[in-house]
């Protein structure tokens, strides 16, 4: 399974109802754009929360900004053995920018 996925991918799966999708980014960056049914564990609370509240046999995909913390959050996911953990390229603005114009780019 590739480390990333593209907005189109992530639509699909959530179409499907078949992917959780983990936001990594603070709470206030979360209550300015978010996509619809996203679970928000800030970055820095993964290590001490994940076990608690992802379940290691979904497909999660991990979103930040840009793509940068979800992909450091994703390797280190995998790392601790979840191994159907994928980073959303280009993060919550480029799924704001070519799936979701409803969401602002901040």
């Amino acid at each position: 399974m590739d480390y990333e996925i593209t907005t189109e991918q992530l639509k699909l799966l959530r179409d499907a109802g078949s992917v959780t999708v983990l936001d990594v980014r603070e709470p206030w960056e979360f209550a300015t754009a978010q996509i619809d049914g996203s679970k928000n564990i800030p970055m820095g609370d993964i290590p001490a929360r994940f076990t608690q509240e992802l379940d290691p046999e979904d497909h999660i995909v991990v979103v930040c900004h840009h793509g940068v913390r979800s992909m450091n959050v994703t390797a280190w996911l995998r790392q601790q053995g979840l191994e159907k953990v994928q980073s959303l390229r280009g993060g919550i603005d480029r799924w704001a920018r070519e799936i979701d114009p409803r969401l602002p780019v901040y």
